[in-house]
């Protein structure tokens, strides 16, 4: 499995194409909100020669989908999502007015919601479904165990993890997330988190501050 992230909108969030050598691929939290950034996902898909079967959302923060309705009307593909982040994304037009992103298009509901352990298949690329609130209610992330890579969203960052003041968040819950269900995973796996550098799960058990709380 290949992962391709593109650093977009005013927020400089890691959207990600995510695909094999089959040319399966999955378009996770798209991060394009500019018009040079959206040419800038089409050239790469198109040179690439994907078949995009899906957009996926980690969780449905503002940063984290200022793409979403130019990916899945320019790919006609579905939306998939947690239930719970329906809460989430109600807020996502206020936050687009807070931030001033005044040329966010809405994104869509979601068409497909997802649920914890849940493995996805699109063609020959399969992803699991990990839930982990605490960011946001409905967050999720995405591992594809055979080359133990995460696509974690705002849960973990290198050195840091997810803020846990905006509405619906909580730092014990995502404390439990962390330890429980990301913190198991094998050291070596590689996490692309929704900000920042890429890092390992062993890299954040031994240096990680979230260890002090």
């Amino acid at each position: 499995m290949k992962v391709q992230v593109f650093t977009g909108n005013p927020i400089q969030q890691n959207g990600s194409v995510v695909y094999n050598d089959q040319g399966d691929a999955v378009i996770i939290d798209p991060s394009c909100y500019e018009r040079f950034e959206q040419q800038e996902w089409v050239d790469f898909i198109a040179e690439n020669q994907l078949k995009v079967h899906a957009v996926l959302n980690t969780h449905c923060h503002i940063d984290h989908v200022t793409g979403n309705a130019f990916c899945v009307n320019t790919f006609d593909v579905p939306l998939m999502a947690h239930k719970e982040e329906l809460f989430t994304l109600s807020f996502a037009e206020r936050s687009a007015q807070m931030y001033g992103l005044v040329a966010y298009v809405p994104s869509p509901e979601p068409t497909v919601f997802i649920e914890d352990k849940q493995v996805l298949r699109f063609g020959d690329l399969e992803l699991e479904v990990i839930f982990g609130p605490g960011h946001a209610v409905g967050h999720v992330a995405f591992y594809h165990a055979a080359s133990k890579t995460l696509i974690g969203g705002d849960i973990l960052f290198k050195g840091s993890f997810g803020r846990v003041d905006l509405p619906g968040g909580s730092m014990d819950v995502l404390k439990k997330t962390i330890h429980e269900r990301i913190f198991t995973l094998p050291d070596d796996t590689v996490v692309y988190p929704g900000h920042g550098p890429t890092t390992t799960i062993g890299e954040e058990k031994r240096t990680n501050y979230i260890l002090q709380f």
